[in-house]
C-alpha cells in the first residue's frame, strides 16, 4: 500500500453522504485501524464522536477544516489531531478548497462501538461479530 497512488479501487457504500474517496491502510483487526482518505471541494467526513475508540487525524495534502465541539479550524499538510473516545472528541472534516485534500485516520478499535452522529440524531453500534445498526434518536420534548 502507498499512500501517495491514486488509485482507489472500488469504494465501499458511501452511507454517511460526504462523498470521500479511501482506501484501508490497515485490515479489519481487532486492535488497530487506519484509512486513507481524500476529500475533493465539497466532499466531507461527517460530524461523529466514538464512544469507545480514541482516533488520530493526519493530514498529508490540502487545508481541510476541522470541526470539534471547540468550533471550527483550517488545518495544513503536517497537522496532526488526536481525538478522545466520547463527546469532547467529536469531529468532522470538509473540503472547502479547489485543491484536493489528503489524509490518514488511524485509532483504536474495540467491539462493541457506539458511534454518535449529532447533525443527523443517528447512533450507530457495530461489533466484530458482524452486528451493525442503525438506530434514529428522537427529539428531546
Amino acid at each position: 500500500m502507498n499512500i501517495w497512488d491514486d488509485n482507489w479501487g472500488e469504494q465501499p457504500e458511501d452511507w454517511s453522504g460526504g462523498g470521500a474517496l479511501s482506501k484501508r491502510l490497515v485490515e479489519r483487526g481487532p486492535l488497530l485501524g487506519a484509512t486513507l482518505y481524500e476529500l475533493q471541494r465539497g466532499n466531507f467526513m461527517v460530524y461523529h464522536a466514538h464512544h469507545g475508540s480514541e482516533e488520530l487525524l493526519i493530514v498529508l495534502r490540502g487545508t481541510p477544516t476541522l470541526r470539534t465541539p471547540d468550533g471550527e479550524q483550517q488545518l495544513a499538510a503536517g497537522d496532526v489531531v488526536h481525538f478522545a473516545a466520547g463527546p469532547e472528541g467529536a469531529h468532522g472534516i470538509r473540503n472547502d478548497t479547489d485543491d484536493s485534500v489528503r489524509y490518514v485516520v488511524a485509532g483504536t478499535r474495540v467491539s462493541p462501538e457506539i458511534v454518535e452522529y449529532p447533525d443527523t440524531k443517528q447512533v450507530t453500534g457495530q461489533s466484530q461479530h458482524g452486528i451493525f445498526f442503525v438506530h434514529e434518536l428522537e427529539e428531546a420534548q
